[in-house]
């Protein structure tokens, strides 16, 4: 099995505050591999790493093989990585279809002039492309709404949105910040469906971050466990479930920190 992501050794600190240190793993291709921890522990500041919003002090992140620790996030979208936010980042004011249609920006290749003249190959390719945003639509049951504008719709369904849209990219690392943070139950289920199907008909490589420790016990493959920016532990789920550092990172004080991740 081919390594589709190695962390190698990265720190990263704001100031005096270490978000980040010495942290390393390995993502296998086709891997649902999740990220674990107190909040506050730095895993968003790892997954922004990782997606290029942070650039580590130390240490190397490799794609495929490829360095890609200092390179814009454009470029790393350009390469096949997506994600997903925990806080929702979607055009509000635009309606489903036009937040899909935005992502895929990056696999555009006609020229302004005839982008602007829709003709000829800009005309090709934008039919190609809303046919894909399309399968999308269909995919994630978003049919109903698809006309709709972003801020009318429910928190569920514009978490589900915003998976669409990170799958309009066409990645083939796809990064998910808490994707079922603020849902319930019925939206949660739906939600780790998805994933599930994603991983399993598209194929996706998934780095997953989630506060649900149960739901992320029952899908992942591996989990990797960070606690005030330290990797603690790393395993399949029954191992993790036995690990004490891992148990007292959860039960002792770390349950009670304030922070985001």
């Amino acid at each position: 099995m081919s390594v589709k992501l190695h962390v190698d050794k990265i720190s990263l600190s704001f100031g005096g505050i270490k978000a980040l240190q010495d942290v390393e793993f390995e993502i296998n291709s086709g891997e649902i591999f999740a990220v674990i921890g107190p909040n506050g522990a730095g895993k968003t500041s790892l997954i922004n790493s990782v997606n290029g919003f942070y650039t580590p002090q130390q240490g190397r992140i490799l794609f495929e093989g490829k360095d890609i620790a200092h390179m814009p996030p454009y470029r790393r979208a350009k390469l096949g990585i997506s994600r997903t936010f925990q806080n929702i980042a979607l055009y509000t004011n635009a309606t489903v279809l036009d937040n899909l249609m935005a992502a895929r920006h990056i696999h555009m290749r006609t020229n302004m002039l005839a982008g602007a003249l829709f003709w000829g190959a800009a005309q090709r390719e934008e039919i190609a492309h809303r046919q894909r945003v399309e399968e999308i639509i269909d995919f994630l049951e978003l049919e109903p709404i698809r006309k709709s504008i972003v801020g009318t719709l429910s928190y569920g369904l514009r978490k589900r949105v915003e998976l669409g849209r990170a799958l309009a990219l066409e990645p083939t690392l796809l990064l998910l910040d808490e994707p079922m943070a603020g849902m319930n139950i019925e939206e949660k289920e739906d939600m780790a469906r998805y994933i599930l199907d994603i991983h399993e008909l598209q194929g996706a490589t998934i780095m997953l971050i989630e506060h649900d420790i149960g739901l992320v016990m029952d899908i992942s493959h591996r989990i990797a466990v960070i606690d005030f920016g330290v990797k603690i532990g790393e395993g399949a789920p029954d191992e993790i479930s036995r690990n004490e550092a891992v148990i007292d990172a959860y039960l002792g004080e770390g349950e009670h920190r304030d922070g985001s991740g």
